[in-house]
């Protein structure tokens, strides 16, 4: 606790991380989503036996399986540096975190990479309804797979089903359906794995758009667009529900986090939401946050109040109510968090020494003390307050998570839009007439992954300077290595990541050029 932190190192290590992360995500949505609109368009071939069905899904499998192969290269290297970077975070929680990658690992990946082959290669080789299971079992693979990286993702968000075992200083799971169920958990999988349904539908919408511009295969395409817009369209509604959910859930288990993405500085009864504003270089407060001020705003009276409680009226704190604390409202402040900590970990580190000394009536009584519910509740568990040295540490990069949030709630009503005029053109047989919006169509494609990866940078910085909730900051959990290492892993990972994703976005260009094969 007292060892001095090379921040150098903590920042490389956050930004290879962000780097792989971000990379990996361009390519998981797409997955995600266009394996159940594949799956679907195989379904109606099946029932229908129509070629044109085919057809369209062999086109749309070949663009998926050229996006699979690069998103497994990029999720592998993702999940070795929490050994490589971030050894210490491994070792406090590793006996939680890893059971969800585990299972990821045996059940879904191998529930995808069994059924891929028959996907791809099965056709005329197994019969029709074998195929069409495989597909159906490659999608849901995909969607479980996501399942458990989200589920060890939303634990870090909100620790639960786990005690700490102060004889090896680790979290252990004492409950899975308890780390598997959580709320946070339940809303996160739901939330992120429909963005990478509709991010999928507006690929295959814009996609389809370009081919009726270009008046090839057009029947086809239009199809190909119906099965989009409608999958599209509920997906994303669903996504603002889910959405919802997930606001609700940071302004109980995460309100710093919920305080920064609407910037309110200051706690408030009927807390207004802000659909826009700008954030200015001057400071809002230069005594002790030197938070930045926002201008320019347009803001919806008691609307954040409504979204976090469901009441008009209910009080939101602020980041400076956060940190000065707040009585009447049972916020402590941010120094008696620190207190509490501090106390835990030399509750800890007694227990420890009493331990090695062999002196077993002290360490058992301390023991006792430290396992006691009263004290994991009240001073365990802000266990990782007492890291934290200055009030600044404990507030997430404003600018950052403010545009992000209003980007990504932004985008999430658009895309409701875009595929309720796409299917009122489609009914009324007037699509190829709407050049315009088959323009707009296409142009789309990038906003659902601008969209989505702003999501996350709402979820990850956000919660800054957690990588577990209250109970480890981030320059806690880093690996005792040479920074110039990870400066030029950086780098190297940077320039594969980008020609992979430069390889990915030509071959797929030439695929759409080359359109379906005829039969």
């Amino acid at each position: 606790m007292n060892e001095a932190v090379d921040m150098s190192l903590v920042d490389w290590s956050r930004a290879q991380f962000a780097l792989t992360a971000i990379y990996h995500w361009l390519f998981v949505p797409l997955t995600l989503g266009l394996s159940f609109i594949i799956a679907f368009m195989e379904t109606i071939y099946v029932k229908t036996g129509s070629e044109e069905w085919k057809r369209m899904t062999k086109f749309w499998m070949t663009l998926f399986g050229i996006n699979f192969a690069i998103g497994v290269a990029t999720g592998i290297i993702l999940e070795f540096q929490f050994g490589t970077n971030w050894s210490n975070y491994s070792w406090f929680v590793g006996d939680i975190f890893g059971a969800p990658l585990a299972i990821e690992g045996i059940m879904a990946f191998f529930l995808e990479s069994t059924f891929i082959a028959v996907m791809f290669f099965g056709w005329n080789k197994v019969s029709k309804e074998f195929h069409l299971l495989s597909t159906w079992l490659v999608a849901f693979g995909s969607n479980i797979s996501a399942l458990w990286i989200l589920v060890a993702n939303a634990w870090m968000q909100y620790p639960a089903g786990m005690h700490f075992n102060p004889d090896t200083a680790r979290n252990e799971m004492i409950n899975f359906w308890e780390v598997l169920f959580s709320p946070v958990a339940i809303n996160k999988f739901l939330h992120t794995v429909s963005s990478g349904f509709v991010l999928a539908s507006v690929f295959v919408l814009g996609i389809s758009a370009w081919f009726i511009l270009h008046k090839r295969d057009v029947p086809l395409f239009k199809k190909s667009m119906l099965v989009a817009s409608v999958f599209g369209l509920v997906t994303s509604i669903f996504i603002i529900i889910t959405g919802d959910l997930s606001a609700k859930l940071i302004a109980r288990h995460q309100p710093m986090k919920f305080a920064a993405m609407e910037g309110l500085y200051e706690g408030q009864h009927g807390a207004h939401l802000k659909v826009f504003g700008i954030i200015t270089s001057e400071k809002y407060d230069t005594s002790l946050f030197n938070l930045p001020k926002i201008k320019y705003k347009i803001e919806i009276p008691k609307a954040l109040s409504w979204l976090a409680f469901n009441n008009p009226d209910s009080y939101i704190p602020g980041i400076k109510d956060l940190i000065v604390g707040d009585s009447a409202r049972n916020i402590l402040p941010l120094q008696e968090k620190i207190r509490r900590g501090s106390f835990a970990q030399e509750k800890l580190a007694a227990l420890q020494q009493a331990r090695a000394n062999k002196d077993t009536i002290a360490y058992m009584k301390l023991k006792q003390e430290f396992m006691d519910p009263s004290f994991q509740q009240n001073y365990f568990a802000y266990f990782g307050y007492a890291f934290i040295k200055e009030p600044h540490q404990v507030i997430p990069h404003i600018p950052l998570t403010f545009y992000s949030f209003h980007i990504m709630v932004g985008l999430g009503f658009f895309f409701v839009i875009l595929f309720i005029f796409s299917l009122w053109f489609l009914f009324s047989e007037t699509i190829e007439k709407k050049r315009k919006f088959l323009r707009l169509a296409l142009l789309s494609i990038p906003l659902p992954y601008i969209a989505s990866e702003a999501g996350w940078i709402v979820a990850e910085v956000g919660r800054q300077p957690w990588t577990i909730q209250d109970y480890l900051p981030t320059f806690a959990s880093i690996s005792k290595i040479d920074s110039g290492s990870v400066q030029t892993t950086f780098f190297l990972f940077a320039v594969l990541f980008t020609i992979l994703l430069i390889a990915e976005i030509k071959i797929m260009i030439k695929q759409i050029k080359t359109g379906p094969k005829e039969h």
